[in-house]
């Protein structure tokens, strides 16, 4: 039996300002005062990993990396020393498989040329970059500090010091923006010469600013059919490209696959570390306390920071191998999925937006399907579990 694949993801939990949109787990300077620092949160993630492997190694689980992870946040606001010494903490700590993926985020305004020849002497293998839009209005409506080009020159310098892996990050359907600027933005990323793309329709999460906003009619919330289009439009444009989607929201060329977010996508095991990070070890999924100030603190008393947890039941797993495997290009082994779906999966191959591939025993999303493979997901999963009360 092939063992699931493993990795590390570490969060690195500050921010120069908070982005309208971003729900997640981050902290402006402001915010956290005298609390916490990043030099505070590096001595603890250092201690945390170690103490994360000693777990693992007392219960037989300890393997060595095969993907690491720094996200946020802005991981880039540690510079290239303070990346290092997270690379450095995992190495002396989990290890390194051979031929590890070594992947940190980074805002294009804290990076240079000399950040990036750190980070790969440091030992990292790819860098994924923010760039969200190309238009001033788009990233004014998104409250982004960054100067519309300097994520494609960040993009170059990051090729120039020889990260062969350079992923820059799309978000469409901000309001106000137009089919054009999607059209613009894909265009400078192919012009920037990266190997990987992501692209993500914008959600408006609740308790965001964007959401205050939306609720007061201050901004028009997205619009489904407006989302598809710019969908296809981003789609086209990088296929014509020589580029291929592997996950719904995630397109690359050849070899330039993100191989850590894979592992979520096939149901793989993780340890994170740092402030609010999730980890999942079979049937185990738990995260640590969120406030850095309270992560440091639990760090300093001896322990790990484990703020909660939950054990997942086969269910549980079934819904989320079946919900994350059909969002894949690969799709899912049609015996994954009851009897009680066959109706819905001729439903669907019927209108085009699912393929069964009798011979091949696999069930996976056509181009069409994209657009809708939450929904087709949901009436799977309802279908089976109809067919089994």
């Amino acid at each position: 039996m092939v063992a699931s694949p493993f990795g590390v993801y570490v969060h690195v939990p500050f921010c120069v300002t908070r982005c309208g949109y971003c729900d997640f787990n981050t902290y402006t300077v402001g915010e956290l005062g005298s609390a916490a620092s990043p030099a505070s949160y590096l001595d603890s993630v250092e201690i945390e990993l170690a103490r994360g492997a000693e777990w693992l190694a007392e219960r037989g689980q300890l393997r060595a990396a095969q993907t690491v992870f720094v996200g946020g946040g802005t991981p880039s606001l540690l510079g290239a020393a303070g990346l290092g010494r997270i690379a450095a903490a995992v190495r002396s700590s989990f290890g390194l498989a051979p031929g590890a993926e070594v992947t940190t985020e980074s805002n294009p305004e804290s990076t240079s040329p000399e950040f990036f020849a750190g980070l790969l002497e440091a030992g990292y293998t790819r860098v994924s970059l923010g760039m969200q839009s190309v238009s001033e209005r788009v990233l004014g409506v998104l409250e982004r500090r960054h100067t519309p080009g300097r994520p494609m020159q960040a993009a170059g310098e990051a090729r120039a010091a020889g990260f062969r892996h350079v992923n820059l990050d799309l978000i469409y359907g901000t309001p106000f923006e137009t089919d054009d600027d999607v059209r613009a933005s894909v265009a400078v990323v192919l012009d920037a010469g990266v190997d990987h793309v992501s692209a993500y329709s914008l959600i408006v999460e609740r308790g965001t600013a964007m959401y205050r906003k939306v609720s007061r009619g201050e901004l028009p919330a997205p619009d489904e059919d407006t989302l598809a289009r710019r969908y296809e439009i981003i789609d086209a444009a990088l296929v014509d490209a020589g580029f291929s989607w592997y996950e719904v929201s995630n397109w690359a060329r050849p070899g330039g696959e993100c191989r850590h977010n894979e592992i979520y996508w096939v149901d793989g095991n993780w340890w994170g570390a740092g402030p609010g990070a999730h980890s999942h070890l079979a049937d185990a999924r738990f995260f640590n306390v969120k406030h850095p100030a309270r992560y440091s603190q639990a760090i300093a008393g001896g322990g790990l920071a484990i703020g909660g947890g939950e054990i997942l039941t086969s269910a549980d797993r079934h819904t989320e191998k079946v919900m994350l495997g059909l969002r894949m290009v690969r799709g899912i082994p049609t015996e994954w999925l009851g009897s009680g779906a066959g109706d819905v999966l001729d439903h669907y191959a019927g209108r085009g937006l699912l393929v069964v591939d009798e011979a091949a025993g696999r069930v996976r999303l056509t181009g069409a399907g994209r657009l809708l493979a939450d929904g087709i997901v949901t009436d799977l999963l309802i279908a089976e579990d109809s067919a089994h009360p």
